[in-house]
């Protein structure tokens, strides 16, 4: 009913109908009438419909020069607004989406817009027609003007909760809305504890919004508090309705024979696992063989998680809503329940499980001759982590109890997925893999340790597989033209790359033509191993545009593939799920009756709602890690305040800018950025700031510039701001530092004696100090 009142005031745009000539022309019968007057309502809501003069209903017409997207904040109120690419709506502004893939809004424009909603947008057009090279000037960025709120992310707001008498209000430092809530309604709240609200009007950003407190977080500092108000800002989920769970509990966990008997039985091959150390969720198995001819047969089996859970059913439409599973520093939200995500779907050691498996053949020079996909059942025969698989890879014998011929599978697995490897850089792919910090937390919660994660042979080995694979399932569903989810990343503005070049040039690179691939990667490559390796990638990522999901196969930049998808994940992304049902169809065991898949229309709605999740979920997951790492380094402050000052800890830091108030610096193996006030460096007052040299000076011949490796010490910690203020703690050096696993604080002495690493125990009383951790186990795949 809800698409054929749509379809019918699309085809009368000028003339709005009543209630009864609805009714009339839809020939809606009288025992329906009820049901017709929900679906307006409800359309009326989601204004997709207007309601004039005499209940006459119209279908809302969007304002002329006006765009739909979502907005995002900046710490100083401004905003980005993102619009939907592929929106017919959207196209027909004639706006050339890329070079203007993102439109400022100034903070006076925003209205009531929080920080993800969906919003409409009045465009200012630019003074000048834009270059097609080099970047936008200002006078031809186009700006904006938000003029609808189309939906909310979440509504919700995080603040501290006052009370004075009768009245009572929320102070929040968000960004979207600095002030105070009005509070209506009773709450349990005591002044000082920090609550959720949810917004109940907010129609004049110059008035201050009304809202209700539905959720009292607790006492600011309180073990946990942190984590939790986060995950109501941002509108995660953190249980299950209760029609999911019984779903989810009525799954048996016996696998039907009938069911074995129609699959392909791999139970008797060597299918291994390799995942992190405390994964609990196995999306995935490989089996690896060599040829006669030299080469390799190589098996990627995914969780047949679409043989569970059927479109449209509670489980589904939950894993819709959720769009994957959310990764926090300390808990997993995941999108299934824990009953299949780490019970029946789980590819569990020594138990029967069932798989989507793609069969890829493989050259001895690395290329696919031949690739089939079936649905089989297998038995795992050794559960590894990827520290596991790396002592293999470096000639320890496999573990006792182990299949003979496991070590020789691994290290045959590796020599394929190294010549994959070899292979996709040749081609063009860029190596974009980003420095990550594993923060440990105690038994009450708070950040007591931090170790950088290191990438090595047995995660790029299972990463090789799994590209390989989502390669293959996208080349089919392409080539037979099926609806389905495709992964995709854009190429980049070239304007952003021009200003990337000139990025790479203030740190003395000589960039070439950055939109040649291979330019891109040669940058990379000489900046491996250097003081500004993160500075230089971290840029690149930045003129990138950000990978997301489409209903149409457009290719990945990054990859340099034309064919990509989504496939070696269900369990914890909703795409893959998608893909799943997509590629049924083309298994040569194809079940009788293949699950449906959505149209192409619902394809698009759902490749844009999943990449806002995925968005949400990413921006929750660094959240939460840099509330904790500021904590681990606010408790590294803190003890350093104890002792004397010849005692302190130091990072390795590196000068991303110079102005004349100071240094801005970050530490690469925390991803943590600071600035140094011109007052902290060392014998402040006989610097001199130099803007063309991009550099401080002394008169006494010391130089702090650009690109320079310095130790630097804490002096204070913005936990709001998520900004540290650094002093200089020694001389500089231009000398290249290899980011590999490397401990993130060092002990030193004011004497420039012997550097101890090591992290601190939250146990400040008792001063306890432990060689950081080097764990390879904690990375999760990067996300392609």
């Amino acid at each position: 009913m809800r698409e054929k009142i749509l379809d019918l005031l699309r085809s009368t745009p000028e003339k709005p109908l009543s209630k009864t000539q609805i009714a009339r022309r839809l020939e809606i019968p009288g025992n329906r009438k009820g049901e017709l007057t929900g679906v307006l309502l409800d359309l009326a809501e989601e204004k997709l419909i207007t309601v004039g003069a005499k209940n006459l209903y119209q279908l809302k017409v969007a304002p002329k020069n006006s765009l739909t997207g979502s907005v995002k904040f900046l710490p100083n109120g401004h905003a980005f607004f993102y619009p939907v690419i592929g929106d017919e709506a959207n196209e027909a502004v004639g706006i050339d989406f890329t070079i203007h893939s993102r439109i400022f809004i100034p903070r006076d424009k925003t209205e009531t817009a929080l920080d993800g909603d969906s919003v409409r947008i009045a465009v200012t057009p630019p003074s000048a027609k834009p270059r097609q090279r080099g970047p936008v000037p200002e006078e031809q960025e186009l700006r904006g003007k938000v003029i609808e709120i189309i939906s909310r992310r979440s509504g919700r707001i995080v603040g501290t909760f006052r009370k004075k008498a009768k009245f009572a209000w929320v102070e929040t430092d968000d960004k979207a809305l600095e002030g105070r809530i009005n509070i209506t309604g009773d709450n349990t709240a005591e002044p000082g504890q920090l609550v959720v609200v949810d917004l109940i009007s907010w129609d004049n950003p110059a008035s201050d919004p009304f809202g209700k407190v539905i959720e009292v977080l607790g006492w600011p500092g309180d073990a946990g508090v942190d984590i939790l108000s986060t995950i109501a800002r941002f509108g995660l989920r953190t249980s299950f309705p209760e029609n999911v769970l019984q779903e989810a509990r009525a799954v048996p966990e016996e696998i039907p024979e009938e069911e074995i008997a129609r699959r392909k039985d791999h139970r008797k091959k060597l299918v291994i696992t390799i995942d992190p150390a405390d994964a609990k969720d196995h999306d995935d198995a490989i089996f690896i063989a060599k040829t006669k001819a030299g080469g390799w047969l190589l098996e990627v089996h995914i969780a047949d998680v679409s043989h569970y859970i059927k479109p449209g059913s509670p489980m589904d439409k939950e894993a819709a809503e959720r769009g994957n599973s959310t990764y926090l520093v300390d808990r997993v939200l995941p999108m299934l329940p824990t009953e299949l995500s780490n019970g029946i779907c789980s590819l569990k050691p020594d138990v029967d499980r069932l798989t989507k498996c793609a069969i890829i053949e493989i050259s001895k020079t690395g290329h696919v001759i031949n690739t089939k996909f079936v649905d089989a059942v297998i038995h795992s025969r050794a559960k590894l982590s990827y520290e596991m698989a790396q002592e293999i890879l470096d000639g320890k014998p496999a573990p006792k109890g182990s299949d003979p011929t496991l070590a020789e599978s691994i290290r045959e697995a590796w020599k394929m997925a190294s010549l994959l490897r070899k292979n996709r850089f040749a081609n063009g792919a860029l190596d974009l893999e980003m420095s990550e910090i594993k923060i440990k937390l105690d038994e009450n919660g708070r950040a007591c340790e931090a170790h950088q994660v290191v990438h090595t042979e047995s995660h790029q080995l299972v990463e090789e597989c799994m590209l390989i694979a989502n390669q293959a399932v996208a080349k089919i569903l392409r080539e037979r033209s099926k609806p389905s989810i495709f992964r995709i990343h854009e190429d980049p503005d070239p304007s952003r790359l021009d200003d990337y070049a000139e990025t790479a040039k203030q740190h003395g690179y000589k960039p070439g033509d950055l939109t040649n691939r291979s330019h891109i990667q040669a940058l990379l490559d000489s900046a491996k191993g250097t003081a500004e390796e993160h500075t230089i990638k971290l840029g690149l990522l930045k003129s990138l545009k950000r990978a997301a999901y489409a209903a149409d196969p457009l290719g990945h930049y990054g990859l340099a593939k034309t064919d990509y998808t989504h496939f070696t994940s269900p369990i914890r992304r909703y795409a893959d799920l998608i893909v799943h049902r997509s590629l049924q169809p083309y298994l040569e065991n194809a079940p009788k009756n293949p699950d449906r898949t959505p149209s192409q229309a619902d394809l698009r709605d759902i490749a844009r709602h999943i990449s806002d999740t995925e968005r949400t979920s990413s921006e929750a997951e660094s959240e939460t890690k840099q509330i904790k790492l500021l904590e681990f380094l606010e408790l590294i402050a803190s003890t350093d305040q104890s002792k004397d000052h010849g005692d302190e800890t130091t990072f390795d830091g590196v000068i991303t800018d110079v102005r004349p108030m100071g240094l801005m610096v970050e530490i690469p193996e925390m991803n943590v950025r600071g600035v140094v006030k011109r007052e902290d460096l060392p014998s402040s007052t006989n610097w001199r700031f130099e803007n063309h040299n991009m550099a401080w000076t002394s008169f006494d011949g010391r130089r702090l510039a650009l690109g320079m490796k310095l130790p630097l010490r804490i002096v204070s910690i913005d936990k709001v701001k998520r900004f540290v203020d650094f002093a200089v703690a020694g001389p500089p050096t231009t000398e290249g530092v290899k980011m590999s696993g490397k401990p993130v604080a060092s002990k030193t002495s004011s004497s420039g004696g012997t550097k101890q690493k090591f992290a601190r125990s939250a146990d400040k009383s008792k001063g306890k100090r432990k060689p950081l951790s080097t764990s390879r186990s904690k990375k999760r795949r990067p996300k392609r």
